[in-house]
């Protein structure tokens, strides 16, 4: 079965399957970069004790595939693949993975850099902290998609 460039799931994500699938679908690559995105043990002072992730699926899905056109559109010989956890996450498990192919390695370190800021602006995922003493919401995608403003952030910090 062939691994989708774009998932929200809740099963444990596979950086190898998505490595090969990104490697496996050009030719001439000079560059496979790669960002796994984990659940930290320290935030904002407090030790996490698990994250969960909730989201609205359909959205987030087509929010990813956004991502991926929009990376096209900046770096044309740049294939991008993104996979994002839903639910319960301990210490340690990857949230996200980002993978990036290009001929060209500034290319795939640009695209996936730029994914990682797009994700956190525009797709309808939220994560719900939970640490020694509380609970708290963070971090909600609040840019409008079509706010070309974000999108140019997202650029300048990609290409910094």
């Amino acid at each position: 079965m062939p691994v989708p460039l774009v998932a929200v799931t809740p099963e444990p994500l596979d950086l190898p399957a998505l490595m090969s699938a990104i490697s496996g679908m050009g030719t001439g690559d000079g560059a496979v970069t790669s960002f796994v995105g984990l659940v930290r043990e320290q935030n904002l002072g407090r030790r996490v004790s698990f994250l969960e992730y909730e989201a609205y699926e359909p959205l987030a899905i087509k929010a990813l595939g956004r991502i991926v056109d929009e990376a096209g559109s900046e770096w044309p010989d740049t294939r991008l693949g993104l996979h994002h956890r839903t639910g319960r996450l301990e210490l340690g498990e990857a949230s996200i993975i980002i993978v990036a192919g290009s001929p060209h390695r500034a290319h795939a370190f640009a695209a996936c850099r730029y994914a990682i800021e797009r994700v956190k602006q525009i797709v309808p995922i939220w994560k719900h902290e939970h640490f020694e003493g509380g609970d708290v919401w963070l971090e909600g995608a609040t840019a409008d998609p079509d706010d070309t403003e974000a999108r140019q952030k997202a650029y300048r910090i990609a290409c910094a």
